[in-house]
């Protein structure tokens, strides 16, 4: 393996030691193991592949100033995937059994994970298939549950610096559909307008409601939040997007940490005056923020183009605090890895 360069990670795949993998057939579960390889062998007439019967996470371990690791609310993680198994009819995977095979994969790599003071962790990526011999469409028989892992750095290039976005006239997912669950199709539904938005010069793209088209939805495969400028922590609400734990998790930091008063309403794209800062949010991201939004030709620039603004900065340095042990977290955020 490699010398890692931790100062010029970026986000993509990187060799680790062991991953996670544990299948399911006849209404159980088995014990699940450690295996070097992350490939995996399927029957090509399996669900996952026709029928786009799967569904993910991502979470992410640090390496703490006292050196110890941790991880942030994988609990959150663990529900969310029940969540997106029970939408498409895959078998629930285990709380206990969640949280067991991201502890061992963490241990089984954790000199993958980045030193304490380059902002980089050990990207955890759980994951459940439908696979086995099918035809027709309805659920599997059987079913795979993987978690794989890579150190990874900032999602975006610029890191804590503004970037642009632009509204596509794309969705994402439909009202009521599977934009609530983290499963692949609403993904690969992004993949154009995340292209053209980034052939056009931009970070990535703004879809609206798929109703309406008048409000703001997600930032490409983040979570969007503003800050008005009576300094109110807004945040969509919508039933086509994904309960970011992320965007949970800056709501609590914004009203306890903060002080600042939060809302979960409509975030009208024609109404982006009333914001004076503006931000993606999620795993991946974490917190980057939005210098501009270009819509109908009209160019929306917030607190700054090339200077984060003071709040944002508040949000973020309370998040990465966080995340790294610096800043102590709410009861039951932080799993300690010993």
């Amino acid at each position: 393996m490699t010398e890692i360069d931790y100062k010029n990670l970026g986000f993509k795949v990187r060799d680790a030691h062991a991953n996670y993998i544990s299948y399911y057939k006849d209404g159980k579960w088995d014990e699940g193991v450690l295996r070097e390889e992350d490939t995996i062998t399927i029957s090509a007439y399996s669900t996952s592949l026709h029928y786009g019967q799967e569904a993910f996470e991502g979470l992410k371990a640090y390496r703490r100033k006292d050196g110890k690791i941790q991880i942030f609310r994988m609990d959150e993680n663990a529900k969310r995937l029940q969540s997106s198994c029970e939408r498409i009819l895959m078998p629930k995977v285990p709380i206990e059994k969640f949280l067991d095979a991201v502890k061992q994969v963490v241990i089984a790599n954790k000199d993958l994970i980045p030193p304490y003071g380059y902002g980089a962790s050990l990207y955890l990526r759980p994951y459940v298939i439908g696979v086995g011999r099918n035809l027709g469409v309805r659920p599997a028989s059987e079913y795979i549950f993987g978690v794989l892992a890579s150190p990874v750095g900032n999602y975006f290039k610029s890191g804590l610096s503004p970037v642009n976005f632009i509204v596509t006239d794309k969705d994402r997912a439909a009202p009521n559909g599977t934009g609530q669950v983290k499963v692949g199709g609403n993904y690969a539904a992004s993949l154009m307008s995340h292209e053209h938005a980034q052939e056009a010069g931009y970070a990535d793209c703004i879809y609206l409601d798929p109703l309406t088209h008048t409000k703001i939805d997600e930032v490409g495969a983040a979570n969007f939040f503003g800050i008005t400028k009576d300094d109110v922590f807004v945040t969509p609400n919508s039933s086509s997007i994904l309960p970011s734990i992320t965007k949970k998790s800056l709501l609590y930091i914004a009203e306890h940490y903060l002080g600042l008063k939060t809302e979960v309403r409509d975030v009208y794209i024609d109404k982006l005056d009333e914001l004076k800062e503006a931000g993606a949010c999620g795993t991946a991201a974490a917190i980057t923020p939005i210098g501009r939004i270009d819509y109908n030709n009209h160019k929306h620039v917030f607190y700054s183009e090339t200077e984060v603004g003071p709040i944002t900065r508040k949000l973020y340095d309370a998040l990465l605090g966080i995340y790294f042990g610096d800043v102590e977290a709410p009861k039951g955020w932080i799993t300690i890895i010993e």
